[in-house]
C-alpha cells in the first residue's frame, strides 16, 4: 500500500472510512460532537504518526480499532467532569426513537462494539475477529451476550 502520509492516500481513507468511524464513534459516545472530535483525532492520528499499512484490512482494523480506543478516553472524560444543570437537563431529555441507540451506548464495550460492526456495518464474526484482533468465537459469544443484555435492558424500559 501507499505511505500514509500522502495526501491522496488520506484523502480516500477520510472519504472511505469517516462514515463508518463516525457512526461507530456515535455507539459509544452520547454527543454527536463528541463523536466527530473523536474521528477527526484518529484522522490527525494518522497524519502525523509515523502509520504504515500492510494491506487495506490492515487500514481498515486499524481506524477502528483506533477509534473505539479515543471514544472510550473521551467517554471517560466526559463522565468525570461537571456538566452546568442547564447542559445536563438538554442531554436527560428522552428523544423518540433513540431508545435502541441509547440502549446500545449504555453497554460495556465489548458487546456495543461488536453489535454495532454486525448489524449496522454488516460485518460477519469472522471479520470483526479480524478487525478487532479477537478469535471468531469470542465475537460470536459477545454477540449472544450483548443482545441479552440489549434484551434485558429494553424489557426493563417496557415494564
Amino acid at each position: 500500500m501507499a505511505p500514509c502520509g500522502t495526501d491522496e492516500t488520506i484523502s480516500r481513507i477520510v472519504r472511505e472510512y469517516s462514515g463508518m468511524l463516525l457512526r461507530l464513534a456515535c455507539t459509544r459516545l452520547a454527543s454527536a460532537a463528541d463523536a466527530e472530535d473523536a474521528v477527526q483525532e484518529v484522522f490527525l492520528k494518522l497524519l502525523t504518526a509515523p502509520v504504515v499499512f500492510r494491506d487495506a484490512g490492515h487500514e481498515k482494523a486499524w481506524l477502528i480499532r483506533t477509534t473505539l480506543h479515543r471514544a472510550s478516553d473521551i467517554r471517560c472524560q466526559t463522565e468525570k467532569r461537571n456538566v452546568p444543570l442547564e447542559e445536563a437537563a438538554q442531554t436527560a431529555a428522552p428523544e423518540p426513537g433513540n431508545d435502541l441507540l441509547r440502549a446500545v451506548q449504555a453497554l460495556p464495550e465489548k458487546y456495543s462494539a461488536v453489535l454495532h460492526l454486525h448489524y449496522y456495518e454488516g460485518y460477519s464474526m469472522k471479520e470483526i475477529g479480524k478487525l478487532l484482533g479477537l478469535p471468531a468465537a469470542t465475537v460470536g459469544t459477545r454477540l449472544a451476550r450483548g443482545r441479552e443484555r440489549l434484551r434485558q435492558m429494553l424489557k426493563e424500559e417496557i415494564t
